[in-house]
C-alpha cells in the first residue's frame, strides 16, 4: 500500500509540475536599439502569454526611415527591398525571415536555445539569415517582464 501511495504521489507531483506556468499571462513589449544600416532604429517585440503561461503570439518589427519617412520594415513588406538586392538576401524579404523567427520563439517557448554569432545572426532559425541581435534583445526584454 505504501508503494502505491508513493507512486501516486510521484505521479501527481510530475503532473502538477507539468502544469506550472512558464510566464505570467499578459502582453509584454520589449525594445532595443538597432543601428544596422547606419540608422538608429528601434526593434520591438510584442509577446502574448496565455493563461497557461505559454507564448501564443510574437510580433517583431523594426522602425525604419525610407525616403525621409519613418515606417517599419514589416509595413514596407516587399518594398523594403532586401530580397534580390546585390547585397541583400537570396532567401526572402525581411518580413518573411522575421516570420520564421516569430515561429521559432513560439515553437520553442522562448529564445533559451538561440545562440547568436559575432555578426548577430543565428543558424538555429531555419529561413532566417538576417542580423537579429536587436530583435533578440527586444524579445529577451519582453520575456524578462513575463517571468514569474
Amino acid at each position: 500500500m505504501r508503494k502505491k501511495f508513493c507512486l501516486f504521489g510521484l505521479i501527481s507531483l510530475i503532473l502538477l509540475s507539468g502544469c506550472t506556468k512558464g510566464y505570467k499571462e499578459g502582453i509584454y513589449t520589449g525594445t532595443a536599439t538597432d543601428d544596422y544600416g547606419g540608422q538608429d532604429n528601434t526593434a520591438t517585440a510584442i509577446i502574448t502569454i496565455d493563461s497557461d503561461g505559454k507564448i501564443t503570439d510574437v510580433d517583431l518589427d523594426t522602425t525604419y526611415t525610407k525616403d525621409g519617412v519613418q515606417t517599419t520594415k514589416k509595413t514596407l513588406g516587399d518594398d523594403y527591398g532586401m530580397f534580390g538586392h546585390e547585397y541583400g538576401s537570396t532567401l526572402g524579404e525581411w518580413y518573411q525571415q522575421v516570420e520564421a523567427l516569430e515561429k521559432y520563439v513560439i515553437d520553442n517557448q522562448g529564445i533559451d536555445k538561440l545562440q547568436l554569432d559575432d555578426e548577430g545572426k543565428s543558424d538555429a532559425v531555419s529561413g532566417c539569415t538576417i542580423k537579429i541581435d536587436a530583435l533578440y534583445e527586444a524579445i529577451s526584454s519582453a520575456l524578462e517582464q513575463a517571468k514569474k
